[in-house]
């Protein structure tokens, strides 16, 4: 099924922070973030190996060459996993602002692939895990050799790749050609003329071309005003977020993370407990972005595998192995079966990283297929439920209850993909002085509903959607009143329980055929005799005081809304058990 991926690749776009705009300062939009979602979503329906869909990630614009155009696009799209974190776009101080986003961006990457708080250790040698202030800045030298920003002027503009078919990438080379060879020729007007008025090249200012020839003058107005033409109208071509190799060089140690207070410089490397004295080596010229994702995924890396495994097996159990799932550092939880870690670790890489894989043998386990009864003894013994004796009750998340409505109306519209934004790329979206045009009454599912940073969609805020700011590995879990009454008074939930009843109605003259496929949808279950009694006779009992009142009109279309409601109003539709 293409839901599958929608389904599992919403998980890893929370470990992306993904979203639709870049919140913090300025709040604008991420008009392409939208490429990189799809891009997630394809990889998991494709079951691509997790090691290439990290390599991807990271360095998707390094790989070798290919005549595959769509391959290369992907791959280009792929790396918007590095940019897609919030920015300080209007930050003043530009060195602070790059290595804001660098630390931005080794927090993710330590967190969501290496269970580690990698962050830590830009202001000082972590204070708890073997990680040192010069592993860091090893690290920062690697993401400092990337472009991920075109510059840091205000408002900074991140990179994007052009990512469209040949012909529109040829033209757009062209395009690029051209604005290229009329600035040279500017400039080498400029130059000449400068030459003539013995002026040197490095103090040439506008001022200065006040003194040129008269023909030189025209000659640069007319270029200047070929190039703003050109440049008013560049060809479209689709882009994507993304990175590509910078200027290369190593970063010294900013001493208490300021960057105003240099230390030694560092040469690019890798963490020295992962690694001991083997470092991989970085060819002179590379970023170490490329070698940076070839070690995480080599399959002899101790946390890769086992970080990936135990958020799968959080996915399926709503806790994993090791608790903590973004922290297999000292101050994270330990793990309850490490040996089961390390079994499904080696398993994962043996099976070639495949995700679809790991899915299989865990639901086919015992583990997974135990009842949710609860058993006094067991719990006795083990109240934690540590050795899996029942299955835990959970609450679905936020997309999950909003796209199970629109299933049970039979409003779900199930198209995979696209952008539904109502921006342009980089348009400034809500705040205090431009119009909001975030809607959210779209049919579609909930992983195309844009996120927009500090304006989230209410009923994702209401039922504890991540925070698209930073990593969220494991979405807290709360029960407050607002979300009862979301539900009781909500006229999204009223709209799609009148849509329910109207499809019972159609499908089933039949009264108790109606409650069985309304229970059987709703609850995966069929009604017992005796809730079909009660709800059999709730909506008999709804209708007459319907009948008897001001308004009798469609009585029984209203009294099975009232019914539907209540069943989705209910802890079972909720929660898995």
């Amino acid at each position: 099924s293409p839901h599958y991926g929608e389904r599992w690749g919403r998980h890893w776009l929370d470990i992306a922070r993904y979203a639709d705009s870049n919140g913090l300062d300025e709040n604008v939009a991420y008009g392409n973030a939208w490429r990189y979602r799809d891009y997630v979503v394809n990889s998991f329906n494709q079951d691509k190996p997790y090691d290439e869909f990290v390599v991807e990630q990271l360095a998707g614009d390094l790989l070798e060459p290919t005549d595959d155009i769509d391959l290369r696009n992907e791959r280009m799209t792929a790396t918007g996993f590095l940019v897609l974190g919030p920015k300080f776009l209007a930050e003043k101080d530009e060195a602070k602002m790059e290595m804001d986003i660098i630390d931005e961006q080794i927090d993710t990457i330590g967190r969501g692939m290496m269970g580690l708080t990698l962050g830590c250790a830009r202001c000082h040698t972590h204070k708890f895990d073997p990680i040192s202030h010069h592993d860091y800045y090893g690290l920062a030298g690697i993401f400092k050799s990337t472009r991920t920003m075109d510059n840091y002027r205000t408002i900074a503009k991140w990179h994007e790749n052009s990512v469209g078919t040949s012909e529109q990438l040829a033209t757009w080379h062209d395009y690029e050609a051209n604005i290229a060879a009329i600035e040279q020729r500017i400039e080498d007007s400029r130059l000449a003329a400068a030459a003539e008025l013995e002026i040197a090249p490095n103090l040439l200012s506008k001022e200065d071309e006040k003194q040129f020839p008269d023909e030189t003058k025209t000659l640069l107005t007319k270029l200047r005003a070929e190039r703003k033409a050109l440049e008013a109208k560049p060809p479209e071509v689709p882009k994507a977020m993304g990175v590509v190799d910078g200027e290369i060089g190593d970063t010294s140690v900013h001493l208490r993370g300021s960057h105003l207070t240099l230390g030694d410089s560092v040469p690019r490397r890798f963490p020295r407990v992962l690694t001991d004295d083997q470092q991989p080596s970085i060819p002179e010229g590379h970023s170490g972005r490329l070698e940076f994702a070839n070690w995480l995924t080599s399959g002899t890396h101790p946390l890769t595998a086992r970080v990936m495994v135990n958020r799968i097996w959080h996915g399926h159990f709503g806790k994993g192995i090791v608790k903590t799932v973004d922290n297999f550092g000292l101050r994270g939880d330990r793990p309850r079966h490490p040996e089961l870690l390390d079994w499904l670790a080696v398993r994962f890489v043996e099976e070639n990283w495949s995700i679809k894989q790991m899915h299989r043998m865990i639901m086919l386990s015992d583990a997974y297929q135990t009842s949710s009864n609860f058993d006094s003894n067991n719990a006795r013994i083990d109240p934690d439920n540590e050795f899996y004796w029942r299955f835990d009750l959970r609450r679905l998340e936020a997309e999950a209850i909003r796209d199970g409505l629109l299933a049970l109306a039979g409003k779900l519209d199930p198209e995979v993909g696209g952008n539904l934004m109502e921006y342009d790329d980089r348009e400034y979206v809500f705040n205090h002085t431009s119009e909001d045009k975030s809607t959210y009454d779209t049919m579609r599912r909930s992983i195309y509903v844009p996120v927009i940073r500090n304006h989230l969609y209410d009923m994702f805020q209401l039922f504890d959607y991540a925070d698209a700011s930073v990593l969220t590995g494991d979405r807290s879990t709360s029960t407050i009143a607002s979300q009862a009454l979301f539900m009781m008074n909500s006229p999204f939930v009223e709209e799609l329980s009148l849509s329910m009843a109207e499809r019972l109605i159609r499908a089933n003259p039949n009264v108790d055929d109606r409650v069985d496929q309304l229970y059987l949808e709703a609850y995966g279950r069929p009604a017992s005799k005796e809730e079909r009694v009660k709800a059999v006779r709730f909506a008999a009992q709804y209708r007459e005081v319907l009948d008897q009142g001001s308004d009798p009109t469609n009585s029984d279309r209203r009294a099975w809304q009232a019914l539907c409601h209540s069943v989705v109003s209910s802890n079972e539709f909720f929660y898995l058990r």
